[in-house]
């Protein structure tokens, strides 16, 4: 991929991995705009980084994802790149009924189809453009962690949705592209514990891995333990998936 001189829009970029991407992205020299939920955490990444375009949107809203792709036609018609980053975490136990339907599939409303419909909004100008999509998956696409089951189904499904996503635009000349990081330390996983299994790395060496492959025309970028999760799901997967529930298991709520 090429990585300046292009027009990029990062989801969920107000903050984390997201912010850490748009921030190296207009080091390269690129256009970059952020969206995200939160119009405060939007005005601190613009104070950080003046040169960052920030607009307010809520890609678990499809009158919010239409109304953000009509701005991006109308101010970034030459918009080649969007990085669907944004996403939600909670850990859940699945052996309790949940006191509140609607937040149980929260993570699949961004996670999941955020991803699909800001895709579907702007698909038509990556398209016209010949640009890349960037999907933001992860690690855990490959061996959930137990403690966070709803939110690992929904990498495993965009992993899923990636990959056929690749196939549709191929003769269109897109890149799609599969940025799978391990766990990595933001404000989203802030209590998650760290222990010689389970490692988190910080935005910075994901974002420095993210180039690296980026540059080398990966495909699928899997930093650090997320390459070890994808091996050992093929070599071992029982013996995975036990160590990442041993590890996670004081973090599945009780009540």
């Amino acid at each position: 991929m090429k990585l300046s001189g292009r027009t990029i829009l990062v989801t969920g970029g107000g903050s984390g991995i997201g912010l850490a991407l748009a921030a190296k992205f207009l080091d390269l020299g690129n256009e970059v705009i952020v969206t995200g939920r939160r119009a405060s955490k939007l005005e601190e990444a613009k104070a950080r980084h003046p040169k960052l375009n920030t607009i307010v949107g809520d890609v678990a809203d499809p009158a919010s994802v239409s109304a953000l792709a009509e701005e991006l036609r109308t101010r970034f018609p030459k918009l080649d790149v969007l990085v669907n980053n944004a996403g939600v975490y909670s850990n859940r136990n699945l052996a309790l009924r949940s006191a509140d339907l609607g937040t149980l599939t929260a993570e699949i409303d961004v996670n999941l189809s955020g991803t699909i419909r800001v895709t579907s909004a702007l698909v038509d100008l990556i398209k016209a453009n010949r640009g890349t999509i960037i999907n933001v998956s992860s690690g855990l696409a490959f061996v959930p962690l137990t403690c966070a089951p709803i939110y690992s189904a929904t990498k495993a499904a965009v992993h899923s949705y990636t990959l056929s996503l690749r196939y549709h635009l191929q003769e269109a000349g897109v890149e799609v592209i599969e940025l799978m990081p391990p766990s990595t330390r933001t404000e989203m996983t802030a209590g998650l514990p760290e222990s010689p299994d389970f490692k988190l790395i910080t935005t910075d060496e994901l974002v420095n891995a993210t180039m690296k492959g980026l540059e080398g025309g990966a495909l699928e970028i899997r930093p650090g333990q997320s390459n070890q999760l994808h091996w050992m799901s093929r070599i071992a997967p029982g013996f995975i998936n036990g160590q990442l529930y041993k590890g996670s298991k004081a973090l599945i709520p009780s009540s």
